[in-house]
């Protein structure tokens, strides 16, 4: 089933013709889970976007599908249950991404932690987030510690907890649980800013929405609208005159990355700062990164950006916890930031502010949703999708089903969960194999695309003399042509930050194939010489971002 904005126009009318029962502003990770627990109960519903789908917090996260532990720190136990448990739903649904990843928190005299505290704390987040017995904690001595992570800090080092995480393309996730909302009916479109709420009687029946890509107004009906626009949640609310009582508290959160040979990290550690924070660095792809900061942010909602003393602040990190490696500056190959929405609470600083999600009904009858995390997005939505359920029964007696997603599969994910994606991938290398692709590339694919992989395999098939004719690689061609026609990708920046990643991981890459791909995209979409001269130029904006920090002067 095509999901692309070559189809824009008749997305657009079909969100227009007919009253839906329910519309999501927002095309983060919150949104998409609405869109599709509405969907599959049977709900008309739409999604707008005013970026692109996870161009906010849901692509600048550190990308792991926590359990919670941090929360257990603070005594949030229902919290800690709950996101555990959901995690374990997250990946089976979707295990191609996401993968279960060995943490290593190590502790040193004098540090937050220490062999007991680490020992019983992890015993108690096991039986909590309900793990499974091969993911249980395991205790290790300092040698041990030393002999899985030889850049550790030896000095003062009394041992190390292991457990699991589940490391995720956030970005990607999102995407998965949109398609999967599309192809269960929802209707869902990038780029269309709400700049209205219509009301009748006082009540909430819609918006007003333009079309940033063509400069359109349109008026989208529904019975219900759910604002879950993220860092923008506020903004919706003083539109619909209901700021009133909690509000958001914006905290902002970076991440470096670096060549893994250059800061060659064997295993994914969590550890505390000299200041009392965590941060987690990670081996991923050949490349090392680490994150993340949590402080107040004040700025630019759309465009938050790493300072240069962010990036002092992670390096000094960095350097006392791996005093051998000699990081400097230089060394960073990208880095993001990102803004999580998170609920005030007076008197705490931003690290101790729960990450609790609340929800916010007005006299207008518009719902609001702020808070909350990646990992608990599909429980968030079925809280959401109850409150409109409920409010659709009591206003005009129609009836609606409980939550259907605890076990169903998103996009991608039709693999038999995480024993049949073992076998999954075994078969579909082959396949890669057979069709001229390298073991590494198939697994890349087959990893990125799950149970959708057979689509990106034709394309690659049957497109390698297109590709050439149009100065593209067949492999990239192939991913380009997929993200165009099922992804809604629509400018060079949706295809190399949210359908690869590759602005953070492979920002060389993205260097050397720019030219091409926003050429190919122009062709197909028929952009203007201005439009393509805009892209291009909003391409070499991030990229320049994710490689130079500012001033704190300048921000």
């Amino acid at each position: 089933m095509q999901f692309s904005n070559v189809n824009r126009v008749e997305i657009k009318k079909k969100m227009q013709s007919e009253p839906l029962d329910l519309l999501v502003i927002g095309g983060g990770i919150t949104g998409a889970g609405i869109a599709l627990d509405a969907a599959t109960r049977g709900m008309k519903v739409a999604v707008v976007e005013m970026q692109d789908f996870a161009a906010g917090t849901s692509s600048r996260s550190t990308k792991l599908v926590h359990g919670g532990l941090r929360y257990l720190k603070q005594f949030e136990i229902g919290v800690v249950a709950e996101v555990g448990k959901e995690r374990a739903i997250v990946y089976e649904n979707g295990p191609h991404v996401t993968t279960p990843e060995w943490m290593m928190l190590p502790f040193y005299k004098g540090g937050t932690f220490g062999p007991l505290t680490t020992s019983i704390g992890l015993k108690v987040y096991d039986f909590l987030a309900g793990v499974k017995k091969s993911e249980r904690r395991k205790m290790l001595k300092p040698e041990v510690a030393i002999a899985r992570e030889p850049l550790l800090k030896r000095t003062g080092l009394k041992g190390a907890g292991l457990y699991v995480e589940y490391k995720t393309d956030d970005a990607r996730l999102t995407l998965e649980v949109m398609k999967k909302a599309v192809e269960m009916g929802a209707q869902a479109l990038n780029y269309v800013k709400v700049i209205g709420l219509v009301y009748d009687n006082n009540k909430v029946v819609g918006v007003r929405a333009e079309d940033l890509i063509d400069g359109s107004v349109l008026e989208i009906r529904a019975k219900k609208t759910v604002n879950a626009a993220g860092p923008w949640v506020d903004t919706l609310r003083e539109m619909d005159h209901s700021k009133k009582g909690k509000t958001l508290q914006l905290t902002k959160g970076i991440h470096l990355v670096f060549d893994g040979k250059r800061f060659p990290l064997k295993q994914a550690i969590y550890f505390d700062t000299k200041d009392g924070r965590m941060i987690f660095a990670i081996p991923r792809d050949g490349k090392t990164y680490v994150g993340t900061t949590d402080t107040v942010y004040k700025g630019d909602i759309a465009h938050p950006k790493v300072t240069v003393g962010d990036r002092d602040y992670v390096l000094n990190a960095i350097d006392f916890m791996f005093p051998n490696v000699n990081i400097t500056a230089k060394d960073v190959e990208s880095s993001w930031a990102g803004l999580r929405p998170l609920i005030h609470e007076e008197g705490k600083s931003p690290s101790e502010i729960s990450r609790r999600d609340e929800i916010f009904v007005s006299d207008s009858s518009f719902i609001s949703i702020a808070g909350g995390k990646l990992t608990g997005y599909r429980k968030m939505a079925e809280q959401i999708v109850d409150e409109v359920s409920k409010q659709l029964y009591t206003e005009d007696g129609i009836t609606f089903p409980k939550a259907k997603t605890k076990y169903l599969p998103i996009s991608g994910g039709d693999v038999g969960g995480s024993e049949g994606f073992k076998r999954f991938v075994q078969e579909k290398k082959t396949e890669g194999e057979n069709l001229g692709l390298t073991e590494a590339t198939s697994e890349k694919l087959i990893y990125r695309y799950g149970s959708n992989v057979d689509k990106v395999f034709n394309l690659y098939q049957n497109g390698k003399e297109k590709a050439v004719r149009e100065g593209l690689d067949p492999v990239i061609y192939a991913c380009l042509q997929y993200a165009i026609e099922y992804e809604l990708a629509y400018k060079p920046v949706d295809f190399f930050i949210r359908r690869t990643g590759a602005i953070f991981f492979q920002i060389d890459w993205v260097r050397e194939h720019k030219d091409a791909v926003t050429k190919f995209m122009g062709k197909v979409f028929r952009w203007s010489h201005e439009q393509c001269e805009g892209y291009k130029q909003e391409l070499e904006q991030h990229i320049h971002e994710a490689i130079h920090p500012i001033k704190e002067e300048e921000y």
